[in-house]
C-alpha cells in the first residue's frame, strides 16, 4: 500500500491528503476519491511488489486491489500505471479516446536513438510503433542525420495521460525531436532538463509577420529525415508546424510529392515531429482517421495556415478585462471502450 501511495504521489496523481482521507481502514481496497456515485465499481489487482519467480516463490509480485469507479478520470488510473498490460498487443479504440493491450517499451538506449524526459515512463508504444522507430533510426545516418532523440510515446498502457497530450493513448503515436542525438549518451538529468530546439525564425502571433523556419536551424537533413518517416506505409500523419510544412514544400524539387500528403500542418509542432501509425491490422476496435486530403497539402491550405487568420486576434484583447478561464472535464473511464477495463485489470 505504502508504494501504490508514493507512487500516485510521485506522479502528481492526487493531493497526498486527499488520498490518505480516501484510504479504507479496514478492507484493503484504495478506491480513489470521488463525491459522486460510481456507476460500476470493478475490483482490479494492481501489482506492487516484483520478485523473481522461483521453485519457492509461484507468485511474481503481491497485489492490493485497486478499485476502478466509471466516473472517475481515466487518467487517474491509466496515469498510475507502470508496466504493461500482459496481452496480445492491440490498439483499442482512437488516438484520443482508447488504451493499449500488450505495449513493448522502446528501450531508452540504441544504436542511433536516445530516448528523452525519462521520468514520464511514456516510452511505450503498439510493437509495430516500436520497429517503426528502430527501423527509421537505423536510416537516419544515411540522411546525414545522426539519430533520434525520442520524446513521448505513450504510457505502459496507454489511455489519457495526467498532463500533456490529447492523443498518444493506444501507443501508434510518437514525438521525434527535430534536434539532433549528440555524439555522446546523455546522462538522465540532461534528458530531463535539455530543451528541445525551435525552428522558428520569429514569433507566429503578430501581424504580417515572416512565417518561416530559422535557415540557421534547419536543415536538409531535417527534411530528409521527415521525408523518410512520411514514405513508410506504416504512417499515416505526420504532425509539423505550417513553417516547416512550408520548408517541406520548397525542399522536395523531384516528381514524387506524394508524401508530403501525409505530412499535415498543426499548432505547435516546432520543435518536433509528431508521427502517427495507422492501425495494425490485428488490432480490432482499432479506429483509424480519415485520410488527409488529396494533393500534396501545399496550396490554399497551406496558405491560411501561413496568413494572420489563425494567429493574430482581429480584435485586441481589453487589458482590464479578467481573461476567461475555461475549464475542461476529463474524461471518465465510462468514456473509454469497455476493452481499457480489461487492459487495466490484466497481470
Amino acid at each position: 500500500m505504502a508504494r501504490v501511495f508514493l507512487q500516485l504521489v510521485r506522479q502528481h496523481l492526487i493531493w497526498p491528503i486527499t488520498l490518505i482521507a480516501a484510504f479504507p481502514v479496514a478492507t484493503g481496497a484504495i478506491p480513489l476519491p470521488s463525491e459522486k456515485p460510481a456507476t460500476e465499481i470493478l475490483a482490479v489487482p494492481v501489482p506492487t511488489q516484483k520478485a523473481t519467480p522461483s521453485k519457492n516463490n509461484v507468485s511474481s509480485h503481491k497485489k492490493q486491489q485497486l478499485v476502478l469507479r466509471d466516473d472517475e478520470p481515466a487518467k487517474l488510473y491509466f496515469g498510475a500505471m507502470t508496466d504493461s498490460a500482459p496481452l496480445a498487443a492491440r490498439a483499442i479504440g482512437s488516438y484520443a479516446k482508447g488504451c493499449l493491450a500488450g505495449g513493448e517499451a522502446l528501450p531508452t538506449d540504441g544504436a542511433n536513438w536516445q530516448v528523452m524526459r525519462l521520468s514520464r515512463n511514456r516510452n511505450w508504444g503498439h510493437p509495430e510503433l516500436v520497429q517503426f522507430l528502430k527501423d527509421l533510426s537505423n536510416d537516419a545516418p544515411s540522411l546525414g542525420w545522426r539519430g533520434l532523440l525520442v520524446g513521448d510515446l505513450a504510457q505502459p498502457r496507454g489511455g489519457p495521460m495526467l498532463s500533456g497530450h490529447a492523443s498518444h493513448q493506444i501507443g501508434l503515436d510518437a514525438d521525434i525531436w527535430l534536434t539532433e542525438m549528440p555524439d555522446r549518451r546523455l546522462t538522465a538529468k540532461e534528458r530531463e532538463e535539455i530543451s528541445a530546439i525551435s525552428m522558428l525564425k520569429g514569433p507566429l502571433d503578430v501581424k504580417d509577420a515572416d512565417r518561416s523556419v530559422d535557415p540557421r536551424k534547419w536543415t536538409d537533413s531535417r527534411a530528409r529525415l521527415i521525408r523518410r518517416a512520411a514514405s513508410d506505409k506504416r504512417v499515416a500523419r505526420i504532425f509539423v508546424s505550417p513553417t516547416i510544412k512550408k520548408a517541406l514544400c520548397e525542399f522536395e524539387t523531384g516528381k514524387d510529392r506524394s508524401w508530403l500528403r501525409t505530412v499535415r500542418p498543426w499548432w505547435g509542432h516546432h520543435y518536433h515531429f509528431h508521427v502517427r501509425l495507422t492501425c495494425p491490422k490485428d488490432s480490432s476496435g482499432c479506429k483509424n482517421q480519415n485520410p488527409p486530403p488529396p494533393g500534396d497539402g501545399c496550396g490554399k491550405e497551406l496558405t491560411y495556415w501561413l496568413s494572420d487568420e489563425p494567429w493574430v486576434p482581429k480584435k485586441p484583447e481589453d487589458p482590464n478585462k479578467k481573461p476567461k478561464v475555461v475549464k475542461k472535464r476529463p474524461m471518465a473511464l465510462s468514456a473509454l471502450p469497455k476493452s481499457c477495463k480489461t487492459v487495466l485489470a490484466a497481470q
